[in-house]
């Protein structure tokens, strides 16, 4: 098959690529508009491989869309706006990425009649106290990256009812591992953790997340792109719960920093508590999670430390000046 990986240049979408060349015949063409976090760095790889190609471009343009797309069988859509905190600062990228973009990749597909895979987040289904999300629980967004998101996802499930085209939504948990753009938890502390900078905690450090390592989650998407039923939803959740306070003690532990780095900060604006995903439905397609969050966080850490490469031009950029916007602090030389 060949495909169409939009975002393909990021975090979650070059480790999918990366896999499926690895693991497939598949012809990939990434088209990607290469944001502050899509990065040719992240693929650079693959370049020589002959079934690899890149197109510069945004989802939102039609005619860059249909250019990447002629002759392949499927799209797989990463191409987002991620960061919580940004979409609180400048909503309009994500309106405009997540709605215009999604809309404009539905139409190609349809016209071309190809399948169309949308890579979404358990954050459309807001927090929850106890328990497990599934496919059916209510979309509750809590900010406008989960918003638009979950209105993406909405607009993928009306093509599928009023179009017949064939689509499937893929909603992960909180991903890490390689590649990830250190706005991120687990990178920002990494990294921070490195070069003896202070470790931003968001209020008491309690909120839950369910973790998923970044190849279990491609891994996901390949299996339901090959065998989820069209028109369904499918939850792929990590197999590990933790909260971020204790994912911070870890990599200062790992890292060999010290736990005096830890400073708590003013709470995000509409933080979510607790993230959970059931995934006993693309359990039931043959999937599994296989990395626990301890194995997965020491690998995190090591490629993080092994890498500097990919992450110092990040953090000696406009990083530097987005961290002091935030944190109010800057990070060290």
């Amino acid at each position: 098959m060949k495909l169409l990986v939009c975002g393909g240049a990021g975090f979650i979408g070059s480790n999918f690529v990366r896999q499926r060349l690895a693991s497939s015949d598949d012809e990939i063409v990434v088209l990607d508009k290469l944001t502050y976090a899509g990065r040719r760095e992240s693929l650079r790889d693959l370049e020589a491989d002959a079934r690899f190609a890149f197109v510069h471009g945004a989802i939102e343009d039609p005619e860059a869309v249909d250019h990447a797309l002629a002759g392949a069988g499927a799209i797989v859509n990463f191409a987002a706006e991620t960061h919580v905190d940004r979409s609180i600062a400048e909503p309009d990228a994500f309106v405009r990425t997540h709605a215009l973009g999604t809309y404009v990749l539905l139409e190609a597909a349809r016209k071309q009649g190809v399948r169309y895979l949308q890579v979404s987040t358990d954050e459309v289904y807001g927090s929850i106290e106890a328990g497990s999300f599934t496919e059916s629980s209510p979309l509750e967004p809590s900010s406008p990256y989960s918003a638009t998101k979950a209105g993406a996802d909405l607009l993928v499930a009306s093509y599928q009812r009023t179009f017949a085209l064939e689509t499937l939504i893929c909603r992960g948990s909180n991903n890490y591992g390689p590649y990830q753009y250190p706005e991120k938890l687990i990178p920002l502390m990494i990294l921070n953790a490195f070069h003896g900078d202070r470790l931003p905690v968001y209020g008491d450090g309690a909120n839950v997340r369910n973790w998923l390592f970044v190849e279990d989650f491609a891994s996901g998407i390949s299996h339901v792109l090959e065998h989820g039923v069209p028109g369904e939803t499918y939850n792929v959740g990590g197999p590990d719960e933790s909260d971020n306070l204790t994912v911070v003690r870890r990599i200062i532990e790992l890292s060999g920093a010290d736990e005096s780095l830890i400073e708590f900060v003013t709470d995000r604006p509409g933080h979510d508590r607790r993230y959970s995903l059931a995934s006993e439905k693309v359990a039931a397609l043959g999937w599994r999670a296989g990395t626990r969050f301890e194995q997965g966080i020491e690998r995190t850490v090591a490629w993080y430390r092994e890498n500097e490469w990919w992450w110092a031009p990040i953090r000696s950029g406009a990083y530097r000046e987005y961290y002091e916007r935030q944190y109010g602090t800057a990070l060290a030389e």
